[in-house]
């Protein structure tokens, strides 16, 4: 598919989107965070405007997809050997499909901050394709549940105590992950039909002399234009990295000195707004139209204080959002990294914010969501609660309805029907 099929594909699912909306990948119709949603709940509870609630056996992180009436999202034993994807249906929260994808045999252990199924499934019409990391990736019928294709060789150390997190991305014909380990790093484009490879590129920063952990990254590539083309940009280990989508040349890349970045980036003000860093979180503001090591000639401006290291950054009316672990929200002009506020909202936060028209939805660790205007000052409109539990994962939206997943259950949050 060529580069110009490809940005008349974005165009044209971007406009789909906006008629229809399918939640169809991490973040959105658009992986930015926005929804066209013009009537999404302010106020809810345990006891208000939740329509049903729906237990999901095991453990995982993974952020709901939506097609149609299909809800996705993958689980996985606590010990990790064996994995699964559940298919809720959306209006009624009754489960349609329960599947064994996958055993491992020796899983590596991970902590308590991250599960077996953390990275986040990727959905169109009659496909669901399922990613553990370094566990095996399938593609499903969505139908039936059956599986199309399956491959267990993308392997990479993840590290004892990490466990996977990368999610993929279908891009034209293909299907992308980063597979960014201890051992190998590199970006890899299968073909969604079958599940063959259809390009593969190594990250090209010498690595030999880097601390194996500073190798590894969990982050997400995004699309975006490249004059009349696009181009795949996503974070690796101590590198910002951009491939033409076709063929996997890599276009440009810029080093950075950061190690286990999972938040996506996103684009805007014909600027990319990436996370560089785990231990020390810097957001980087970079101009994606150059060629080689753009290393010391297109990053714009740089932000090193209270970034995030799990939360992606929100683009919303002409202004930049973004909170971190501990809590603390920035807002920013993009042009410019100018720090317009800075502000503490309520408990710790790994779920990337979600924008519709006049509001803000900000989800911490402990099911609590905090609302607030798109201003230039921090205004609250509302602070919504369900019972105390942990929420990782970022929540999906269709038409004025919320799908929450908590560590144990899946929400359909808005007005009763």
């Amino acid at each position: 598919m060529k580069s110009s099929s490809i940005l008349f594909t974005a165009i044209a699912a971007t406009n789909i989107a906006a008629a229809e909306e399918q939640w169809w990948q991490f973040r959105g119709p658009q992986g930015n965070g926005h929804t066209q949603s013009t009537e999404l709940p302010l106020e809810w509870n345990e006891k208000k405007n939740v329509v049903w609630k729906t237990p999901i056996h095991d453990r995982g992180w993974s952020s709901p997809v939506i097609w149609k009436d299909q809800v996705w999202m993958t689980t996985a034993t606590k010990a990790g050997t064996k994995l699964f994807a559940v298919c809720v249906h959306k209006d009624s929260g009754k489960i349609l499909h329960d599947i064994h994808v996958f055993d491992v045999e020796i899983p590596m252990s991970i902590t308590a901050d991250n599960t077996y199924a953390t990275p986040t499934p990727v959905i169109e019409k009659g496909r669901v394709y399922i990613h553990f990391g370094t566990y095996g990736t399938a593609c499903l019928d969505s139908t039936t549940g059956k599986p199309i294709w399956t491959r267990r060789d993308l392997k990479c150390d993840h590290e004892k105590g990490a466990g996977p997190a990368s999610s993929p991305l279908l891009v034209g014909d293909f299907l992308v992950m980063h597979v960014d380990g201890r051992d190998v790093q590199y970006i890899i484009a299968l073909n969604k039909k079958d599940g063959t490879t259809a390009w593969k590129t190594n990250r090209s920063l010498d690595y030999s002399k880097v601390p194996v952990h500073h190798r590894k990254a969990y982050g997400m590539p995004v699309l975006i234009p490249r004059g009349e083309k696009t181009q795949l940009v996503g974070v690796g280990g101590r590198g910002v990295f951009s491939y033409d989508p076709t063929t996997g040349k890599e276009l440009w890349k810029a080093r950075h000195r950061g190690w286990s970045i999972a938040p996506r980036p996103v684009f805007g003000h014909d600027l990319l707004f990436a996370i560089i860093d785990r231990d020390s979180p810097e957001l980087w503001a970079i101009r994606p139209d150059g060629n080689g090591d753009i290393t010391e000639t297109h990053i714009a401006w740089k932000v090193t204080k209270r970034m995030p290291p799990r939360a992606s950054p929100l683009l919303a009316e002409d202004l930049l959002f973004l909170v971190n672990r501990n809590g603390i929200a920035t807002c920013l002009e993009p042009k410019t990294g100018k720090v317009i506020w800075q502000e503490r909202l309520k408990g710790a936060y790994s779920a990337s914010p979600i924008y519709t028209k006049g509001r803000i939805y900000f989800f911490n660790e402990d099911a609590i969501c905090t609302v607030i205007k798109p201003s230039r000052k921090l205004e609250v409109m509302n602070t919504n609660a369900l019972a105390r539990q942990p929420l990782m994962a970022t929540p999906a939206v269709d038409g004025n309805t919320f799908y929450i997943r908590t560590e144990k259950y899946l929400y359909r949050i808005g007005k009763p029907q």
